[in-house]
């Protein structure tokens, strides 16, 4: 079973940015998975009951509580995931599965498709979940990330800038689609991840006691702020 994980975000300016990012290269490793420029662009399509429960329960800070995207990166579609992203008692905990672009079409287009033969157990249980909330695509969420690991603790830090959001839903696995930004000019925000322990040196180059905490929703706030969303704003 997948361990849960704490995790931190911080609305941060673009001075911010700059300096932490050159803390975090002094006590972190750069992620593997990222480019020579040392970041990836993520595009998630994410799924919400008819009535938009996963957006007020975000809203109202209703503990526990889960959702569910679809995700890919630097725009290659030949790999593609469902996630479960869920939130208890401040901590988190992703499930992922592998899906085909086949299946991908068929949740854009408003279908849960039935598992294939011989899938995972995992896959077959997400799927099943989503039918039973009528879950359906909602909104598309776009950002680039610029990721730093440390293998004590399994930390993560990661800055997460030029986030914007699209109605496009159709359009999810073509690389040119409509987009909104949906953060102020040189916002971003760092995200840190743990297991059980953040190393001290770690939390005191980044100096994140000094820093202002947010539980910040990118998929919450590309809905509250998107003009063709059927939720209350």
């Amino acid at each position: 079973m997948t361990e849960y994980r704490h995790e931190y975000k911080y609305m941060i300016d673009e001075r911010q940015k700059a300096v932490l990012k050159i803390r975090a290269q002094d006590v972190l490793e750069p992620d593997c998975h990222a480019d020579a420029d040392g970041e990836y662009l993520i595009r998630s399509l994410y799924f919400d009951s008819p009535d938009d429960d996963c957006f007020y329960e975000n809203e109202d800070g209703v503990d526990p509580r889960e959702k569910y995207r679809i995700r890919f990166y630097n725009c290659d579609a030949s790999r593609i995931s469902l996630e479960c992203k869920a939130k208890e008692r401040g901590m988190t905990r992703k499930t992922a599965c592998p899906i085909t672009a086949d299946q991908c079409r068929r949740f854009m287009a408003g279908e849960i498709p039935e598992p294939e033969r011989g899938v995972s157990e995992k896959q077959a249980a997400m799927f099943m979940q989503m039918r039973l909330k009528s879950l359906r695509p909602v909104v598309i969420v776009q950002y680039t990330r610029i990721p730093f690991v440390c293998s004590m603790g399994n930390v993560r830090v990661t800055f997460d800038e030029a986030i914007v959001s699209s109605n496009d839903i159709e359009g999810f696995l073509q690389p040119g689609i409509p987009l909104r930004s949906v953060l102020g000019t040189g916002e971003s925000i760092l995200e840190v991840k743990w297991d059980e322990l953040l190393p001290s040196y770690i939390r005191e180059r980044m100096a994140l006691d000094s820093l202002q905490w947010t539980s910040f929703s990118k998929y919450y706030l590309c809905r509250k702020y998107n003009c063709y969303g059927g939720v209350r704003v």
